[in-house]
Formats: structure tokens, C-alpha cells, sequence
């Protein structure tokens, strides 16, 4: 006896392509409010690189969104479409597709794209982290169970759980742990790093937004994980001098006399490549960086005062160092050079001999001219 075979189902259903055209619009309407939406409106931006990473996130959940759209949409379509029904027969089968060439090509084509996209995109990120200016405060945070740990320069003892740091100054963040693993994270940051013991991780930021945000450790560190939290606090730049200036009184490190006739101008070169040269070159004042260029501080006829207005002076500009300064900020079209802000001496953390191995080697310069 013959054996008789059930037919094969053929097509892709019907009202295929209404289905198809359906999820494209979903998928559009989605991908616009993903695109047009501001993250920072629900979770703000405090710090440089967030806007980069906030931009990686949205072009992630472009191509994630019509995935899900597509993919959901067609497994749902087809479960209906294809489902079986009283009428067919016990060995029905649905379309069978084997050795469809430009199915695979493009299956294979177009993920390999989107991976290809996305690593260049996550890459150039990862490269501005690392290359972006960070020199100007370095500290540490270590984790130990269940609190934070703050180190800052020239700070004798540690500071727990209040985290300081000026606005609009570049930071180096270490971090690492002194027991278990746990994890640095600022969510307005939008950086993240793990606390390993014996390991020194690397944040480079600058922060934007004077506010109070939280810290959290994100890897399960014991039973009081769920408490390991403290708190950032991104200050003014009068703000955080006036907090270390009170930290330095509470561990009894007051400054002391300022004897700038101490100063080094060899020590002060070195110095200055450490601390002042993202900002500013040894070159005449129009060579800017971000500030002026400082070679011909005290020799300059066409600028005979300083930033602050004062004579160029050692003791003149001794306070410039200690007390930074706020130039104007005329980049929206106001008149005049925009300057910027200059570190005032805590955030620079600089000792009274570092002020007066700079005003020395700044001197020195004007000399040599």
C-alpha cells in the first residue's frame, strides 16, 4: 500500500506583509521617542563622558528595539498563523527551508554589521576615557566591607562615605579594594568600575553639575551589600577649597607661613608639567590652551597685568595660585576671550613649597625671555 504523505504548508501566511508593515511602524515610532527623548530629563548628566555613553545607549537600543519588534512580532504571527488546527492532518508539517543562500547571506551580513558598528562606536568612546584630561585632582576610592574609602593628596588621615571634588576640574579616580571584590558606581557618572583587591582601576571624569549624588557598590559584597553606599559630592570650586581647607584644620595640617623665597625654579618645572600644562604653555599669552600661555608672565608690554587685574608680581601671582580664578565664559556670543577656571590650590593640591617652586620657575621664564 501506497503510503501517502501530508502536504507541506506553502507562503509565509496570510496578511505576512500587513504584519511586516505593522511592526515597521511600531518599530519607527519607538526608534523616534528613543532618538527625540532626553535621557538626562530622568537620570541628569553630572560628569563628562556621560553625554558620549548616553549617545552609545541610544544607538544600542535603536538596533535593539528592531530586533525585539521583528523578532517577537514575527514569533507571535507565526505561532497564530501556523498553528495547528483540527483539520489538518496528524503528520502536517509547516515550510521547511534548507540551503537558502541569500537567507543566510543576509542573516549573517547584517548582525556582523551592527557588531562591526557598535565596536567602533564603544572603541572611539573607550579611547576619549583614556585620553581625556584627569591630572589636575587625583585621589583614590577604596572598598571595604561595607563602606567607601577616600584618599586625597596630602590629606594625613582618610575621608569615609562623603566624596568631594570641584566642578568643571579634571579628575583621576583609583580605585581598589582592602578586602572582597566590590564596584564604584555613580549612576549621573555614567561610569563604573570593579574594586579588586591587589588591582588599581583607573576613572578618568570631569564633573559638570554641582549637586549630590549617590555612590553605590553594584557587586555582591556580603550581607550588608544592599547598605555599601555614600555619597558625591560635586562642589563650587569656593565650596570644596572651604570643605579641604576645614579638613586640613581637623587633622591639623594648617599651611603655615608662605615663604616664596624658597622656591626651586628646576622643582617648579617639573611641577608645572604635572599640573599646569594641560591649560597653559610656556609660549607667549595668545598661545592658549585653555588659559593664557605663561612665558612672558612678568615681561609682557602688551599685557602688563594679570588675570586678576593685579601687577605681575611674585606675591601677586602667588595668589592666583592659591585662590585660582573664574575667567569669563563668552563662548554664546558674548564679547571678549573666554578664559575659563583656573584650580584654586586645593583642588591643585599644592603645598606652600609647590607655590613658591611655581612663582620661581614662572619667574624664571620671564627672565630667560
Amino acid at each position: 500500500m501506497a503510503q501517502v504523505t501530508a502536504p507541506q504548508k506553502q507562503g509565509m501566511g496570510p496578511g505576512f506583509w500587513q504584519v511586516t508593515a505593522a511592526l515597521t511602524v511600531v518599530n519607527v515610532i519607538v526608534t523616534f521617542f528613543i532618538i527625540w527623548l532626553p535621557i538626562d530629563r530622568w537620570l541628569p548628566e553630572a560628569a563628562a563622558p556621560a553625554p558620549d555613553i548616553d549617545d552609545l545607549f541610544k544607538f544600542m537600543s535603536v538596533f535593539g528595539n528592531a530586533i525585539f519588534v521583528y523578532v517577537v512580532g514575527y514569533v507571535v504571527y507565526f505561532g497564530i498563523v501556523w498553528r495547528h488546527r483540527p483539520t489538518d492532518a496528524p503528520d502536517a508539517i509547516g515550510i521547511q527551508i534548507h540551503d537558502h543562500p541569500k537567507l543566510e547571506f543576509w542573516w549573517t551580513v547584517i548582525p556582523s554589521i551592527l557588531v562591526i558598528a557598535i565596536a567602533i562606536f564603544s572603541v572611539r568612546i573607550w579611547m576619549n576615557l583614556q585620553n581625556q584630561l584627569g591630572d589636575v585632582l587625583t585621589m583614590e576610592a577604596i572598598g571595604h566591607q561595607f563602606k567607601f574609602e577616600f584618599r586625597y593628596p596630602r590629606l594625613k588621615t582618610s575621608v569615609y562615605d562623603d566624596m568631594h571634588i570641584p566642578v568643571d576640574t579634571p579628575v583621576t579616580l583609583q580605585v581598589t579594594s582592602g578586602d572582597v571584590i566590590h564596584s564604584f558606581w555613580v549612576p549621573e557618572v555614567r561610569l563604573k568600575a570593579d574594586m579588586v583587591p591587589g588591582l588599581i582601576q583607573t576613572l578618568r571624569f570631569t564633573p559638570s553639575k554641582v549637586g549630590t549624588y549617590r555612590i553605590i557598590c553594584t557587586e555582591f559584597c556580603g550581607v550588608n551589600h544592599g547598605n555599601m553606599l555614600a555619597t558625591l559630592h560635586i562642589d563650587s570650586q569656593q565650596d570644596f577649597g572651604h570643605w579641604l581647607a576645614t579638613e586640613f584644620k581637623a587633622q591639623g595640617q594648617g599651611s603655615g607661613p608662605l615663604a616664596l623665597n624658597t622656591g626651586q625654579a628646576s622643582a617648579g618645572q617639573q611641577l608645572f608639567g604635572q599640573k599646569c600644562s594641560s591649560c597653559h604653555s610656556t609660549g607667549p599669552f595668545e598661545q592658549k590652551i585653555v588659559g593664557p600661555g605663561l612665558g612672558k608672565l612678568l615681561s609682557d608690554p602688551t599685557h602688563p597685568n594679570l588675570v586678576t587685574g593685579e601687577k605681575p608680581n611674585a606675591v601677586d601671582i602667588s595668589h592666583v595660585l592659591i585662590n585660582g580664578y573664574q575667567g569669563p565664559d563668552n563662548s554664546q556670543g558674548k564679547s571678549g576671550p573666554s578664559i575659563g577656571i583656573m584650580p584654586n590650590r586645593q583642588a591643585n593640591a599644592l603645598s606652600n613649597q609647590d607655590i613658591a617652586n611655581l612663582v620661581a620657575y614662572l619667574t624664571s621664564l620671564s627672565q630667560s625671555k
